[in-house]
């Protein structure tokens, strides 16, 4: 069985040859910055089921506890600060070796820590703005969370009337078409797809790192624990992303 240290050592020669990395971050990335995950044991989602959005548009009583289960969230989104693994993957970007992130996380931790907006795909939203469910006009997050906290407690677009909500992707929702396109074409061009922290379980990401291999793509995984491509990959590292990535691109 390899080391850690023989491990790295195996995915650096990789990303040596590389040019054309992209990277599909999970919430794995996220919990070693203090944001929980939905899987863990003990998980906030595991004892309070999240909301969907089919309940969310049809349910007074779930809109209530939506608002109720975010305020909690959201305190801990806005005190998270980049970690190591973040800051990692932006000293890729400045080797000029990454394409793109591509992220399941709503927190904008990828772009705190210093990746340009627009080389970020959000696949899932983003925590930092509001969203009618109707018209899909944006507006300041802070400001909706200021009118829940005031005592609103179903707030409505002023536009249209719709419902308001995080613009973050609940469960049954479907992804933004323009975002999941460029990922797919992303993940179509690289000539190495790094996961980090990613379960693999959730589609149609899960599906992006599939894109790769087709097009014979070699393939790393870091995520601590297995996933179903793992098999796939050349180099599987079920290990915190904070502990590899560093290392991992201080070689390359």
């Amino acid at each position: 069985m390899l080391t850690l240290q023989q491990q790295i050592q195996d995915a650096a020669e990789l990303i040596q040859q590389a040019r054309r990395i992209v990277a599909l971050t999970g919430a794995g990335i996220s919990t070693e910055s203090g944001i929980p995950d939905f899987r863990s044991p003990g998980s906030i989602w595991q004892r309070q089921p999240p909301v969907s959005y089919h309940e969310f548009l049809n349910n007074s009583q779930a809109r209530l506890r939506y608002w109720q289960t975010r305020r909690n969230l959201s305190a801990r989104v806005a005190a998270a600060r980049p970690n190591a693994a973040h800051r990692a993957l932006v000293e890729l970007e400045y080797k000029q070796m990454l394409l793109g992130v591509i992220t399941q996380n709503f927190d904008g931790l990828h772009q705190d820590a210093g990746h340009p907006p627009e080389h970020v795909i959000e696949l899932h939203g983003t925590s930092h703005f509001a969203a009618c469910t109707l018209c899909g006009v944006r507006s300041s997050m802070q400001e909706l969370q200021q009118r829940i906290d005031a005592g609103e407690v179903d707030p409505r677009c002023s536009v249209c009337g719709g419902f308001l909500k995080s613009a973050t992707i609940l469960f049954g929702q479907r992804l933004p078409e323009a975002e999941l396109t460029r990922a797919k074409t992303l993940s179509a061009e690289c000539d190495l797809f790094l996961v980090v922290g990613s379960s693999l379980k959730v589609t149609p990401a899960a599906r992006l790192p599939r894109l790769a291999l087709e097009h014979d793509v070699p393939l790393i995984i870091i995520n601590l624990q297995p996933t179903p491509l793992d098999d796939y990959a050349d180099v599987v590292i079920h290990e915190k992303a904070g502990l590899v990535l560093p290392p991992l691109v201080a070689m390359v």
